[in-house]
């Protein structure tokens, strides 16, 4: 496999954000608070994916060999200096590529130029290979489960 290239998407990216977003939730339904079905159909729109990634700060894709196998998001940050690490997958045979580490990465190094203090993220329980990933990355688990299911985690930028 060759090198990981990250790229940050604005809206006229959507085409982009769209095709691994649909990819994500159908290979990893579980993981994301979204289903495919709420992104599909009617609310499958041009719009509707430009918008989501004009909310969202900063929005990243992960190519290998010229093809996108990625994805991530960073959210806008709180007055304690926190952001938020959102929206994470890469495709199965991305896997093992340093895909997961070049993606973390990339929203660490924008946080960071945001003036970040905290990075946060969710992730679901018994996601076991993210929560490794994430830990290889500085993250430690809040030790209270959240009633949905979900881990949270932090990593001290500063």
């Amino acid at each position: 496999m060759g090198a990981v290239e990250i790229r940050q998407l604005d809206a006229n990216d959507w085409r982009v954000w769209r095709e691994v977003r649909l990819r994500a939730l159908a290979d990893a339904p579980a993981a994301f608070g979204e289903t495919l079905a709420g992104w599909s159909g009617d609310g499958d729109t041009e719009s509707r994916w430009r918008a989501r990634l004009d909310d969202v700060a900063a929005n990243f894709v992960a190519y290998l060999d010229g093809k996108p196998v990625g994805q991530v998001a960073g959210a806008c940050g709180d007055q304690e200096g926190r952001v938020a690490l959102i929206s994470m997958w890469v495709a199965p045979e991305a896997r093992g590529a340093g895909v997961g580490n070049a993606l973390i990465e990339a929203v660490e190094s924008w946080a960071l130029d945001a003036g970040a203090k905290r990075l946060t993220l969710a992730v679901k329980v018994g996601n076991t290979a993210a929560i490794e990933l994430y830990q290889r990355h500085g993250f430690s688990l809040n030790p209270v489960l959240a009633d949905d299911g979900l881990l949270d985690m932090t990593r001290h930028l500063t």
